[in-house]
């Protein structure tokens, strides 16, 4: 009888659409936060006296405790070990918390304060004396960093959860849909609000305001979760799923080799977006002559073209499958848009705009077919874990690539006028080895079965 109730539930359009809808506006609170900073570049040098070097850092610092303490992979144990409703409200006061260390550091620490005698070395940047409001901010954005990303596996095992059997891939196109929406909103906004309400704190503040929203809304999924598991917890498919975790599973997925291409391809597709977008900004400045008051409404027309394009591809692949041609094509337009942008051609603000659309459709191409993909090659006992590991690795180019393409843009700056040839040339290359990936899992899919080219609907 649980089983029936269970499936009644989770057959219910009304149930699973409504806890999608929680679980996503908690991800568009976070991704809003996540790019807050972004359009500010230059006012942090202006106000803040950071140089490019200490943005590139502070922008990389996002996921060093993740990486560097292996946050993220312990986040993803935690998952199945403790669940959903456990991490998912850690994960949710971790990112407010860091929002307030940030907000705290651009808002009461003095500005000229130097960091006399502090060094640092990571091999792809070298920082020397920093202002104490970078190291600060950076320290509030790295702990963020660990609750956004572990809010981030939790959401998708929640949607892995309700969606499983039905339109999973839709489910996930539609939350990665929202989540972009939270960062056009940033790109968009944040530069105008610290201009027209005190600042660059201003911008901060509405941004840990809106992750304290996110918080309250888990607590609204966590009750319809609880119910969920309720009428669920007799069943043989809970307790093989939820129940059956342990440590000595995870070489199920360590030693399954279209999950690390799938990691690779995650690393270096992801490596060409988001660090471009934390430079995309003053890109469209310097290259492109766009004026500053509206420089982020470019880049902002990516995350935009997404909010509509990945439900699409994802109902596609639910129906269609070719789930691997989809991210295949995504990594070949990818690397199309950071050529051009790397060329000495057509600087003119429509040719941006052409560039940014086509790369909107990369972006909605690969994420619609990855990330409904892992399900399909990892049990749902072990997806915590799995999108853990995911998620790690990809922080790895959130940190580092970052950095490196501030140091990049650093040594290419003459009188404040920076030749972004170089860094464009990097993301490019991204973009190049995401193809050799794609097609390394395709030939896998055949060789191996996956069904990562088949239907998504059972």
């Amino acid at each position: 009888m649980s089983e029936i109730i269970r499936q009644k539930l989770s057959d219910s359009k009304a149930a699973r659409w409504t806890a999608l809808i929680i679980v996503s506006v908690t991800m568009m609170m976070a991704y809003f936060f996540t790019d807050v900073m972004s359009p500010l570049e230059g006012m942090l040098a202006d106000d803040l006296h950071w140089n490019g070097s200490e943005y590139g850092f502070f922008s990389g610092a996002y996921g060093l405790i993740n990486v560097f303490l292996l946050m993220l992979f312990f986040g993803g144990i935690i998952l199945d070990k403790m669940g959903i409703r456990f991490t998912g409200i850690l994960s949710t006061l971790l990112m407010f918390a860091g929002a307030l260390i940030k907000w705290y550091a651009v808002t009461y620490v003095d500005p000229q304060a130097i960091v006399e005698g502090f060094h640092l070395n990571l091999y792809i940047i070298e920082i020397d004396a920093p202002h104490l409001s970078t190291l600060i901010a950076s320290l509030g954005f790295a702990i963020y960093g660990v609750g956004c990303e572990i809010a981030g596996i939790t959401v998708s095992k929640v949607i892995t959860k309700w969606f499983t059997g039905h339109e999973l891939a839709l489910a996930m196109g539609l939350q990665v849909a929202l989540a972009r929406f939270g960062t056009a909103a940033a790109l968009f906004f944040s530069l105008p609000i610290a201009k027209s309400f005190g600042g660059i704190s201003t911008s901060i503040g509405f941004g840990a305001a809106m992750l304290l929203i996110a918080f309250l809304a888990f607590i609204i999924y966590c009750v319809m979760d609880k119910k969920l598991d309720k009428s669920a917890c007799e069943t043989s498919a809970t307790s093989a799923s939820e129940e059956g975790f342990r440590l000595s599973d995870l070489k199920a997925i360590f030693s399954n080799p279209g999950f690390w291409v799938i990691c690779l391809l995650c690393l270096m597709f992801y490596g060409g977006v988001f660090p471009f977008l934390k430079f995309a900004t003053k890109l469209m400045i310097t290259k492109y002559e766009v004026p500053e008051d509206w420089a982020g409404i470019i880049p902002g027309l990516l995350p935009f073209g997404t909010i509509i394009l990945t439900p699409v591809f994802g109902g596609i692949y639910d129906k269609k499958g070719h789930g691997v041609r989809l991210m295949l094509l995504g990594s070949c337009l990818l690397t199309l848009v950071h050529v051009f942008f790397a060329l000495p051609l057509l600087s003119v603000w429509w040719f941006a705009i052409i560039n940014m659309i086509i790369l909107g459709i990369a972006f909605s191409l690969v994420p619609s077919a990855m990330w409904p993909s892992v399900p399909k090659i990892i049990p749902m006992k072990l997806l915590g874990s799995a999108f853990a590991i995911i998620f790690f690795i990809q922080n790895i180019g959130l940190s580092l690539i970052p950095m490196g393409i501030g140091e990049v843009n650093n040594e290419n700056t003459v009188d404040g006028i920076t030749n972004y040839t170089s860094s464009m040339t990097i993301f490019a290359a991204f973009g190049f080895i995401s193809i050799i990936l794609s097609l390394l899992l395709l030939r896998l899919d055949h060789k191996k079965n996956y069904g990562l080219e088949k239907k998504n609907v059972q």
